[in-house]
């Protein structure tokens, strides 16, 4: 159940990344770098996870300004997600596992920052500007940050076993 309230989106947004830390914390460099499914490391998918919520903060700020929203980056349409994740691999190519960790941490404190800097009525009180949607920002702060860290913690349990065996 996606959260309604400034406190309970905190909440998640704390919970979620406690758990999916604990993960990242027992991740080796070797083991976060090395490819599996689809040519994706662990590496890439924290990555990902840390540029999603800059997306999202993006949006928030681009809507405030009454600038034109790009959903989800511009150049690109939700149908167009798995060349825009493969486009966002080859740039973040470069990046090494203490960069993508460092990442992360900063893409939460940002979207920490940016929650508890809001008003309920300003995360929950309509739709987010630019959006074209219904979604309240609260409701996407959520879908960029616990969601997404919910998944990765999925997928890093997922990549852990498998190597284990």
């Amino acid at each position: 159940m996606a959260a309604t309230t400034k406190s309970a989106l905190l909440e998640i947004s704390q919970k979620e990344f406690a758990k999916l830390s604990k993960l990242v914390d027992a991740i080796d460099t070797n083991m976060a770098m090395t490819k599996g499914v689809e040519d994706t490391s662990i590496k890439d998918v924290i990555s990902h996870r840390a540029h999603w919520i800059s997306l999202f903060l993006g949006w928030y700020a681009d809507g405030q300004a009454e600038k034109p929203v790009f959903f989800p980056a511009e150049g690109y349409k939700w149908n167009d997600l798995k060349r825009y994740n493969a486009d966002l691999r080859q740039r973040q190519s470069d990046l090494d596992w203490d960069g993508a960790k460092s990442a992360l941490a900063s893409g939460y404190a940002d979207l920490i920052a940016c929650i508890t800097s809001k008003s309920e009525a300003e995360l929950f009180g309509g739709p987010m500007k630019g959006a074209n949607n219904k979604w309240t920002p609260g409701r996407c702060a959520e879908a960029a940050g616990p969601s997404h860290f919910r998944s990765a913690a999925k997928f890093l349990r997922a990549e852990i076993r498998s190597r284990e065996l």
